[in-house]
């Protein structure tokens, strides 16, 4: 997990209005929004490295509920689509999600089949690492 943040950190690109860390707090009001508990890695995410801007990917955030990025937001949008409500949103790529189960295993969903794939991630490190920082 250290590397793929200290990874994650170096590769950041600067941009004209950086976005900023959520504290305990703001992730507290989240769970409250969106009515479930968010996965402890993912917490752990949004907490350490939501605020990196990397490649074409862009995963969820949690401070600014005027971004398309904005945890809540995102999580409204693919439950209407048909992502199973148990899943928490990580990022959306195209009309696909990856999602985070209540273990911390990371899932593809795809937007055009309604349905999950076979496709999972061991953690949201796991999907940093390989999907993320390759995007």
């Amino acid at each position: 997990m250290e590397e793929v943040i200290e990874q994650l950190r170096e590769l950041n690109e600067p941009v004209p209005v950086p976005l900023e860390l959520p504290d305990e707090e703001t992730l507290v009001e989240i769970q409250e929004q969106i009515l479930i508990h968010l996965p402890f890695e993912l917490r752990e995410f949004l907490l350490k490295v939501s605020d990196v801007v990397y490649g074409r990917l862009e995963p969820v955030t949690a401070t600014d509920p005027q971004s398309h990025t904005y945890l809540p937001e995102v999580a409204s949008v693919a439950w209407d689509l048909g992502l199973p409500r148990d899943l928490v949103p990580l990022c959306q790529s195209g009309r696909d999600y990856y999602a985070v189960d209540v273990e911390g295993q990371v899932w593809l969903w795809d937007g055009d089949e309604g349905e999950l794939t076979d496709e999972s991630w061991d953690s949201v490190w796991h999907w940093c690492r390989d999907v993320w920082l390759e995007s």
